[in-house]
Order: structure tokens, then C-alpha cells, then sequence
């Protein structure tokens, strides 16, 4: 019997206590325009219906995996690294939303660009209720995905998408359980490419600032910079150290405050009126809202 055709991109999705935006997720995946796909979904030990709702899913082209200890998200997309398939390997997460030509352009371009190593896109930022509230522009070329001292390596990490064989030359740091985006985008500049597009094509779920998932983010990657600024002899990096424990001051003070996005404007710049109408579209076919997801999968 012939071996069976190998999937072009493999999806990675690890999904903690994600029971009521899961299905909503997987849902944007299944509309791809691009099908040649494979999804491993890998269920971190969550205490909620999370793997319930999953398993409702018969298609052949996702992989459940079920996990009964919290290791955290970098140790399950090394996990997911070993076991995928595909030339390329994407990221996806159990709460947000891929818009239906993501991957078609995402794949188009990287595969015409093969000095990319890692490639991301912009975002469209949602509330609980599925409400579109703004999009985040990323920054295109590999200069600016690095930043300055005040915004250092920065591109959303759901929006990845990389050859396989550079994440397994580059591992996630399974210590780095709130930063290991950053860390692996600051540890890999020398040696690495990134670009993003300028398209908006994943919709990512924050319903308002949380200092405690802040604050441990910027400590941790703070550490992070100060221990590579060492390694690389990086006045760069030492100088990205400064600007973390200032911002880390920044959002303290927004969210003790009440003021939230209020006076971090700069986290969620203007909703186009392009993007809110195109976000609808994709509403149309995705229940995006916490409330409501889990009643087309009742029963």
C-alpha cells in the first residue's frame, strides 16, 4: 500500500481549559480555503469539558491528544513539533479565530520566500462577546519584527508559520511559560529571518488587560533579556531590559486604576471600517462568543 501523502502545513493547537471557545476555534480552521492541512490538538490536562467538545470533531485531518498533567504551552508545541507531518508548521490557539484565507496566503508567501524562516500576520482584537474592538498592525520585515529598546521582538504568536525543520533547531524554552514567544524570537534573531504580512487574518480573543498574566510576562522575559544580553554580548538586549521594567510599570498602573485599554491605547489602535465588515463576515459562519458556542454542540 503507498504511504499516505504527508500534509503540507501541520496545525498546532495545545488547548487549556478552553471548553467554551474550542469549537468555535477548530471551526476557523475547518473553513480554510487551504485544506492540505493537519491539526493536532493537544489537551494540557484542562479540568473543564475542553477535551469533550474537542472529541466532538470527526475529521481525519485532526489528531487528539489527550494529556493529564498542565506542562504548559511551550513543552506541548515541542510535543507537537516531533509529532507533525507537514513541511511547515503553524501555530493556532483554543480561543481565537483564523480567518478563512489564512493559511492560503500565509503558505503561498513562504513558500515563494524560502529565506523566511518564521512568518505572522496582523490581528483583529475581540472581546467575549465576539465584538470586534481594534486591529494590531505588526511590524513587516525582520528589522522591525526586532524592534527598539522600547518594543524589542514582537510578532503575535498565533499568527506563526515556519518550516518544521527550524523548530526543531529551535526549540521552545519550556521554562518560558508567559514569554515563549519573545524569548525564542530574541534568541533566534542572529541566526534567523522573519517577516510578517500586512493582512489582517486571525482574530485573537482579549476581553481586557490582566496584571496577572502581565506582569508575570514582562519579569519573565526581562530575565530572559538580561541573561542572552550576557550570552551575545548585546548592549541591544541590555538596554530592551530597561524598557520591560517600564512598561511593566505602565500596565500596573492602567490596571489598578480601572483604566485598562483606556490609557493603553497603543495596545489596540482604530478599528477600520473595512476590517469590522470582513470580521462580521466571518462571524456569520463562526459563533465566536463565550456564551453561546457551546449550544451547537450540545447534546
Amino acid at each position: 500500500m503507498p504511504d499516505q501523502k504527508l500534509p503540507a502545513i501541520t496545525i498546532a493547537m495545545p488547548v487549556y481549559n478552553c471548553a467554551a471557545t474550542v469549537a468555535a476555534a477548530i471551526l476557523s480552521i475547518q473553513n480554510q480555503i487551504f485544506t492540505d492541512w493537519e491539526l493536532i490538538i493537544i489537551d494540557d490536562g484542562s479540568t473543564d469539558d475542553t477535551w469533550s467538545v474537542a472529541n466532538k470533531f470527526s475529521d481525519p485531518r485532526i489528531t487528539l491528544i489527550k494529556q493529564d498533567r498542565n506542562l504548559g504551552l511551550p513543552t506541548r508545541l515541542n510535543e507537537a513539533v516531533q509529532l507533525s507531518r507537514g513541511e511547515y508548521f503553524a501555530r493556532m490557539d483554543g480561543d481565537d479565530i483564523s480567518y478563512p484565507e489564512r493559511f492560503a496566503l500565509q503558505y503561498e508567501y513562504i513558500c515563494k520566500h524560502p529565506e523566511v524562516d518564521l512568518l505572522g500576520c496582523a490581528i483583529l482584537i475581540f472581546d467575549a462577546e465576539g465584538q470586534a474592538k481594534g486591529v494590531r498592525q505588526g511590524r513587516l520585515t525582520h528589522e522591525q519584527i526586532r524592534g527598539g529598546f522600547a518594543s524589542s521582538f514582537s510578532m503575535a504568536h498565533v499568527t506563526w508559520i515556519g518550516r518544521r525543520d527550524w523548530f526543531v533547531r529551535n526549540p521552545y524554552r519550556a521554562s518560558a511559560f508567559h514569554s515563549q514567544d519573545r524569548e525564542l524570537l530574541m534568541r533566534t534573531y542572529p541566526h534567523s529571518r522573519f517577516a510578517a504580512l500586512p493582512d489582517v487574518l486571525v482574530g485573537v480573543r482579549e476581553p481586557g488587560v490582566h496584571l496577572k498574566k502581565l506582569l508575570p510576562a514582562r519579569c519573565q522575559y526581562g530575565r530572559f533579556l538580561l541573561l542572552e544580553s550576557i550570552s551575545q554580548r548585546s548592549p541591544f538586549l541590555l538596554g530592551a531590559v530597561g524598557a520591560e521594567i517600564g512598561k511593566a510599570g505602565l500596565d500596573l498602573v492602567a490596571v489598578a486604576s480601572g483604566l485598562n485599554y483606556s490609557l493603553l491605547r497603543h495596545r489596540i489602535p482604530t478599528l477600520p471600517a473595512s476590517e469590522r465588515e470582513r470580521w462580521d463576515a466571518v462571524r456569520k459562519t463562526i459563533n465566536v462568543s463565550n456564551a453561546t458556542v457551546m449550544t451547537a454542540f450540545a447534546g
